[in-house]
């Protein structure tokens, strides 16, 4: 098993949620999706933005790099023309499908509106149709991820994520073992499969 903590809005989760789950069923391993969110992280740092943006330097570097690898990957790229992108609705739909099958197609749905389609990814219509485009009760998901209860869970999923020591996305554990960025994820599931 690889728990897999990503960011809707984070662009290096964007490259590993379109490739985690090819390469995880090569190697036989279960993927245990764990949305978080990376702002009370980065404000734990004392950064009221990503670090790709309050680095100009990093950010520059960034965006160059971020087409190479998606160029890399035969995937499809676009920079967005809002950085990063507010992911409040998504992932609270994401924390409430976390264990739903259709948790990997939706992520990669609103990850290809983000950084594909360049559009705002925390509407109501949005959302409705990630969920409509595949077949789902876009409606019921959406209310029952505004639940005060599924709020509660992202909260309290990160600050998991916090007490865990991650202060990126993506991240990746195989038991106690972390791996971070996406530059690590074959890493990680070569490591979940020598684990047994």
């Amino acid at each position: 098993m690889i728990e897999f903590w990503f960011e809707l809005g984070s662009n290096y989760s964007y490259l590993s949620v379109m490739r985690i789950e090819a390469l995880a069923a090569r190697h036989g391993i279960t993927i245990t999706w764990r949305p978080f969110l990376l702002g009370p992280i980065f404000k734990s740092f004392g950064w009221d933005s990503s670090p790709f943006v309050l680095q100009k330097a990093k950010g520059s570097y960034v965006w160059r790099d971020m087409a190479r690898q998606c160029e890399k990957y035969g995937l499809p790229w676009t920079r967005p023309t809002q950085f990063p992108r507010r992911a409040l609705l998504p992932m609270r739909v994401a924390t409430l499908g976390a264990e739903q099958p259709w948790m990997g197609a939706y992520c990669k749905k609103i990850m290809q509106m983000n950084f594909v389609e360049d559009r705002d990814i925390d509407t109501l219509e949005a959302v409705s149709n990630a969920l409509e485009q595949l077949g789902l009760p876009a409606a019921q998901i959406i209310a029952d991820a505004q639940s005060d209860e599924q709020k509660h869970r992202l909260r309290l999923q990160t600050e998991t994520a916090q007490a865990r020591g991650i202060f990126g996305a993506p991240t990746f554990f195989v038991r106690d073992e972390m791996f971070w960025g996406d530059d690590r994820l074959e890493d990680a599931l070569a490591f979940a499969a020598s684990a047994g």
